[in-house]
């Protein structure tokens, strides 16, 4: 327990010492900017604290943002761990697909926006939707590679014991894929980021990818930045949590891990 305490002030150190020097060199080199695409970073403060840290902002800026990104998110991964666990399960058929995959993932979600628009419209669903396609991906090809590098004994005892297939998927399956899939749902949530401010520049009244556009053509250039600004700290919390949730869901798999490097 006090090795776990003390780890934390080392570890947030480690983490925020590079971020937190070069605010500090943009604070000072900035300082005495004069010009009006590179304000100084005490006038972009400013404005992040009046666009972002109140109620109202936040509620008209941040909260569509989240409620998108948390769909859209949200199906990608539901999408590609049921996808991918049985294309991982019956090779035959991920060979069959293969081709079809290796095309459509190698599209960027971005540049299937103008298609989306004329699918789905301009609303929410168009966003939703959007964001899971590009998701989706990562998730997927990581849930398959983890089903297929499944230890070749389990499944071998699972069929020596018998095990039903509900309980070969639940207790053998999608524990061993895990790790992959986390891996692959990490990578989903940046670029589920990346989309949700793409897809937040059309036909929307809110929203941090709203914001920026209608700040950029308005020529609020602080307010520009802030939210610029606003992005990173986002994306930096979503992984943290992210971080969190992996390792408490992963914990058994450490400690298995850790059980087999001590075996002599």
């Amino acid at each position: 327990m006090k090795r776990s305490t003390l780890r934390w002030p080392a570890t947030v150190a480690l983490e925020l010492w590079l971020p937190v020097l070069l605010l500090a060199l943009w604070w000072f080199l900035s300082a005495r900017s004069k010009s009006v695409y590179f304000p100084p970073l005490s006038s972009i403060l400013t404005s992040f604290a009046h666009d972002w840290l109140n109620p109202a902002g936040l509620a008209k800026n941040l909260l569509p943002s989240l409620e998108l990104l948390g769909l859209g998110f949200g199906l990608a991964v539901a999408g590609g761990v049921i996808i991918g666990v049985v294309l991982g399960m019956v090779p035959r058929l991920e060979d069959a697909t293969r081709p079809l995959l290796e095309i459509l993932r190698a599209i960027p979600g971005v540049a299937l926006l103008p298609i989306f628009i004329v699918l789905f419209g301009i609303d929410v669903q168009m966003k939703v939707y959007l964001i899971a396609f590009g998701a989706f991906w990562p998730v997927l090809l990581n849930t398959i590679d983890g089903v297929r590098g499944i230890e070749p004994l389990l499944n071998e005892v699972s069929r020596v014991f018998r095990f039903s297939r509900v309980r070969r998927l639940f207790s053998i399956v999608v524990p061993g894929a895990s790790p992959q899939i986390f891996a692959g749902a990490r990578t989903a949530l940046a670029i589920s980021l990346i989309i949700l401010v793409v897809s937040e520049t059309v036909g929307a009244n809110g929203g941090i990818g709203y914001f920026l556009l209608n700040a950029q053509r308005s020529f609020a250039i602080n307010s520009m930045w802030g939210a610029i600004v606003a992005l990173g700290i986002l994306g930096y919390v979503l992984n943290i949590a992210f971080r969190v949730i992996e390792r408490y869901a992963l914990r058994w798999h450490r400690l298995q891990q850790a059980r087999l490097e001590s075996q002599p």
